[in-house]
């Protein structure tokens, strides 16, 4: 049963890694204009309305209430990095931090949390963590 699930989570993934990667080989360069919603549907949706891979479903206040616990800045950077079956930068590399940031704290606020679009002080806090946390792949590996 035990691997039957760790296919079927496998499986999810990879639905999600080659829909990211067809729809990065479709954009054009994100500008930073767009509204963490805007981000949302075009990327993020394909994982978080259905709970592939484990995401947490959008607006499931029980499932995101300890991811929000972690804070804005911390939850946004090991998104970023990449985290618990989800593909860094959400599977888009021409995705920006800050567009990216404006995704997370839009799909926050539909759980209840009281975040903002991340300001430049935010986005530096953001910065740092993503260090810190590439910094703490890199001395494990």
């Amino acid at each position: 049963m035990a691997q039957f699930r760790f296919q079927r989570c496998i499986r999810a993934l990879c639905i999600c890694t080659i829909y990211a990667i067809a729809h990065a080989a479709q954009a054009q360069v994100s500008t930073p204009m767009q509204t963490g919603e805007q981000i949302y549907k075009q990327t993020c949706i394909a994982c978080h309305a259905t709970g592939a891979a484990n995401a947490p479903k959008f607006g499931d206040k029980k499932t995101w209430k300890p991811l929000i616990a972690e804070g804005q800045n911390i939850l946004t950077a090991h998104a970023w990095v990449g985290v618990r079956g989800m593909p860094a930068q959400g599977g888009r590399a021409d995705l920006s931090l800050e567009d990216f940031s404006k995704a997370v704290a839009y799909m926050a606020r539909a759980a209840d949390a009281a975040w903002q679009d991340p300001d430049a002080a935010m986005l530096k806090k953001i910065r740092q963590e993503v260090a810190r946390r590439l910094s703490s792949l890199k001395n494990k590996s």
